[in-house]
C-alpha cells in the first residue's frame, strides 16, 4: 500500500515520442533523446543519463510509442490505494528505456508479480532484489515502487556492462540471477542449473509477451 492522489482534471499535458537506440548486439534501448560527442553517445531518459561508445550503436530510430497523456491536477487529496505491480513494471521499463516485455518477463519469472515473495536466499519482492543490491541502488525492497524501479535500473546497468558481448542479453539475465561476479568468473553464463533454467524461462516468456 502506498499514498496516491485523487485529482480533478482540468487539461491534458502533451506526450512525445522518443527514440529507440539499436546496439550492435541487436538489443534496443529506449531514450527520450541522444547526443553524440567525442566518439561517445549520451542517452537521456527522464532524469537518467547513460554514456557509452558511439561505435556500439548501429542506428537510432524514432519510437512511435506515445506514453499516456498526464492529467493536470487541480485538487489533490491524500488517500491509500493499492498499486498495480504490472503498471509499476511497465512505467519502470519506460523510464529506464527498456522493452516493457523484457522487464515483465523477469518480474513474472522472479516472483509472479508478488511483493510478498521472499526467496530462500533472501531476495525480496516483485523483482526479487537482494538486500545488498537494494542498498547499493538506494532502494527499499519492501516498497513495491522502489523495488521495481531499482530492478529496472539494475537490469539496465547489466545490459550496459555486457554491451560488447554478442550474448549481451543472456549475460545480463545470468548476472541478474547469479550475480555479475559469477558471470565474469566463468566468462559467460555460469553452468548452474538454476541459472540456465532461469535465463531460458525469461527468454521464453519474453518471446511469448512480444507476440
Amino acid at each position: 500500500m502506498k499514498r496516491s492522489v485523487i485529482v480533478c482534471l482540468l487539461a491534458w499535458l502533451p506526450a512525445f515520442a522518443g527514440e529507440e537506440v539499436v546496439l550492435n548486439t541487436g538489443f534496443r534501448l529506449r531514450a527520450d533523446r541522444h547526443v553524440v560527442e567525442d566518439g561517445m553517445i549520451r542517452l537521456y531518459t527522464g532524469d537518467a543519463v547513460t554514456s557509452f561508445p558511439a561505435s556500439a550503436v548501429v542506428a537510432v530510430e524514432q519510437d512511435d510509442f506515445l506514453p499516456p497523456a498526464r492529467p493536470v491536477a487541480a485538487l489533490v487529496l491524500p488517500v491509500i490505494v493499492a498499486q498495480d505491480p504490472k503498471e509499476l513494471v511497465t512505467q519502470a521499463a519506460l523510464r529506464q528505456g527498456l522493452p516493457p516485455e523484457l522487464l515483465h518477463s523477469i518480474a513474472q519469472v522472479e516472483s509472479g508479480y508478488r511483493q510478498d515473495a521472499v526467496s530462500p536466499k533472501g531476495a525480496m519482492g516483485i523483482m526479487q532484489l537482494m538486500p545488498r543490491t537494494a542498498k547499493e541502488l538506494q532502494a527499499d525492497p519492501a516498497d513495491a515502487a522502489e523495488n521495481v524501479d531499482a530492478g529496472a535500473r539494475y537490469l539496465r546497468e547489466l545490459l550496459l556492462k555486457y554491451l560488447d558481448d554478442p550474448n549481451q542479453l543472456r549475460m545480463a539475465l545470468a548476472a541478474y540471477n547469479a550475480g555479475p561476479g559469477a558471470v565474469d568468473r566463468f566468462n559467460g553464463v555460469p553452468p548452474y542449473l538454476e541459472t540456465l533454467r532461469y535465463v531460458q524461462k525469461v527468454l521464453d516468456k519474453r518471446r511469448e509477451l512480444a507476440k
